[in-house]
């Protein structure tokens, strides 16, 4: 049976049979894909959906003097816009779920920090990526301080087809105690998408290139392959016994993690990573492959947090 280490916890998003989908809207192109993507998960899997979007708190305050009266009415303005935002979002859940409870919160205050509050309780929390341009795509600061910062799991609804029921789910396999999460989060989505998982695992986090002016493929990597199989076959062996209907397809690589999970996601549904790297250092925002996959990404990707 699974060690307790392997255990989702009671209280995981995946387990929490009333926590709601949340997903944060802006307005943008990205956004609405971000709803409607969150809207069919919350059907699929019988859960309501709550929508949220915030507003400057001065929206609330009582004007003082005249300065604070235009400053009051254009705030006004900007609330009506905010909730006819919201209300639009909320049609554009209903339209692909008709029979999906919706809530909708107008909230005060920073974004990130609503967001990343709601994800205690939440089931996961969804943002959709801005739009992107290639090498040049960023994250913006809400999307970047919530994926790093979330409880449980976030979702980053990317790429050309991210509705796509076809295709595995994959997961980036470290070899580390902080990534345990990641690895039960993605057998828990494979098992509920009726998906095969593919976890793969490279021992190096650094890209194709040179280690001291020799080719990594020309190193002595043998014992390094014989070694690593056995760390991921440890590292799936406990979830394999939970989640016996998940059929796990192995890939082991020498380097590249963010290539090959790259790769992956032009086919995949879903990609699944862990919020940290293999240090799991707690004063990093993102682990690198991690922070460059919600970047660039062909398919959403769920970072999984350590709690």
């Amino acid at each position: 049976m699974p060690s307790h280490s392997q255990s989702l916890p009671s209280d995981s998003p995946h387990r929490t049979a009333a926590a709601a989908v949340v997903v944060g809207t802006d307005g943008s192109d990205g956004s609405v894909t971000a709803v409607r993507w969150a809207a069919r998960l919350a059907a699929d899997r019988d859960r309501a959906l709550h929508i949220v979007h915030c507003t400057d708190p001065i929206a609330d305050r009582t004007p003082r003097s005249a300065y604070d009266a235009f400053i009051y009415a254009t705030m006004q303005d900007i609330r009506l816009a905010a909730e006819h935002m919201l209300a639009t979002a909320r049609e554009d859940a209903l339209a692909v779920a008709p029979s999906l409870t919706v809530t909708t919160e107008l909230a005060p205050g920073n974004p990130a920090r609503t967001l990343i509050d709601a994800s205690a309780h939440a089931h996961l929390v969804v943002l959709g990526a801005a739009a992107s341009a290639g090498a040049l795509a960023h994250l913006g600061s809400t999307l970047l301080a919530v994926t790093s910062h979330a409880h449980g799991a976030v979702v980053i609804v990317r790429g050309p087809e991210p509705d796509r029921r076809s295709g595995p789910v994959v997961v980036g396999v470290d070899g580390s105690s902080v990534g345990e999460p990641a690895v039960g989060a993605a057998f828990a989505e494979a098992s509920l998408r009726a998906a095969e998982l593919v976890a793969v695992h490279a021992w190096s986090d650094l890209t194709q290139g040179q280690f001291g002016g020799t080719s990594y493929l020309e190193m002595p990597i043998d014992d390094f392959a014989v070694a690593e199989e056995a760390l991921l076959a440890e590292r799936l062996a406990g979830w394999t016994e939970q989640f016996p209907d998940v059929v796990v397809r192995r890939e082991i690589d020498v380097y590249g993690p963010r290539e090959r999970l790259a790769h992956w996601s032009k086919t995949a549904q879903l990609l699944v990573v862990g919020s940290r790297g293999r240090g799991g250092f707690r004063g990093l925002l993102l682990g690198s492959t991690s922070n460059w996959l919600v970047q660039h990404a062909d398919c959403p990707v769920m970072v999984v947090h350590h709690d």
